[in-house]
């Protein structure tokens, strides 16, 4: 079983670095130097209250570019399990073959057709709505992002811990200028100045059911969308339109999972933080769900959530019906007329 975690491990890792090595630079320079700072503190284990060295992660920064450039055009390394190879993306199978092993594996495409690996202890498995929930701890291998949670197909992963690293990230943000705005609301709910590891691990817990509600609503809407929705994306990989597209998917997911459960919510601070953590597309496109916020900010009524999840989930369905067809009859025209179209169709407000 060591031998197994240990071969695996670097398996794993080393397809993180070749995930890496071809994208890491697609992001900007303070985003990726960010990115890298908090990647060198996982790969060090240090914790987030520790204060980092700057020449010790430029050292490591210097190597690990070294590193990239060793592995940049190298295919990715198959997972050997059991006298078995597995492609890299073959994630249902790997998983089935390491659940008894108390590990849990993700293999995918995320923004842009970026690859992204992980491998990680597993916490507990569930199911939800039909879906199997692979929670995963302590993480053993990663790469440079890490997304707190992915499905696909039946298969929903949700990452704790990346989960909790993702509320720090959010926090070192907001503490630059400490604005007045949804997260700031959300990380005065606790005592982050001197209780920063649980504060953040309450923060993590709380926000974890929107997490897996949003997946379960990826699920539907990959249902809804169909097999051309991904032909669409990868289309327009690289592009605003495929940010504005997978914002729209998003609505359809949150329409349908996090924002019907709001009214049910026990936790404030985890509707302040899904408002805080809402990405500037995602603001453009649907305002009429910050106006929801600030209705149920000053009156108390959560059930503006429910409304917006009813009249928002009719809107996007039509949204996206109308890109697709836009896609089927005029694919090389898709970039232009769908962000033309897009951008015609904010929600700006309920209509009753």
């Amino acid at each position: 079983m060591p031998d197994l975690i240990t071969r695996l491990t670097e398996t794993v890792q080393t397809n993180c670095h070749i995930s890496d090595a071809r994208h890491g630079a697609d992001y900007g320079m303070c985003v990726y130097l960010m990115r890298m700072r908090e990647y060198f503190r996982w790969e060090k284990g240090h914790a987030f209250s520790a204060r980092l060295d700057s020449s010790e992660i430029g050292d490591w920064l210097t190597d690990r570019e070294a590193l990239w450039d060793e592995l940049v055009d190298d295919d990715y390394r198959p997972i050997e399990l059991g006298g078995q190879c597995f492609d890299v993306f073959n994630e249902a199978a790997i998983n089935t073959c390491l659940r008894d092993h108390g590990l849990v594996y993700g293999g995918g495409l995320v923004t842009a057709g970026k690859p992204q690996f992980f491998l990680a202890r597993l916490e507990d498995y569930e199911q939800l709505n039909g879906a199997d929930v692979y929670v995963a701890g302590r993480e053993l291998a990663r790469g440079l992002s890490a997304f707190p949670a992915m499905s696909r197909g039946s298969v929903i992963l949700l990452r704790r811990e990346a989960l909790k690293r993702m509320v720090w990230e959010k926090l070192e943000t907001w503490r630059w200028k400490r604005p007045d705005n949804a997260l700031g609301r959300a990380f005065a709910s606790d005592d982050f100045e001197h209780d920063l590891e649980g504060a953040l691990q309450r923060m993590a817990s709380g926000q974890s059911r929107f997490v897996l509600l949003h997946e379960s609503g990826e699920r539907f809407a990959g249902q809804v969308l169909g097999a051309d929705w991904e032909r669409m994306l990868l289309l327009l990989a690289g592009t605003r339109v495929e940010l504005m597209l997978r914002a729209v998917r998003d609505f359809i997911a949150d329409c349908h999972g996090p924002l019907p459960a709001m009214p049910e919510a026990g936790d404030d601070a985890a509707i302040h933080f899904y408002i805080g953590g809402l990405s500037n597309m995602r603001k453009h496109l649907f305002p009429a769900l910050l106006d929801g916020y600030e209705t149920w900010r000053m009156s108390g009524d959560r059930g503006v959530f429910s409304r917006l999840a009813a009249h928002g989930l009719r809107h996007w369905r039509q949204v996206a019906g109308d890109a697709l067809e836009i896609y089927r009859h005029a694919p090389e025209q898709s970039e232009v007329l769908v962000g033309n179209m897009l951008e015609q169709c904010q929600m700006a407000r309920i209509h009753d």
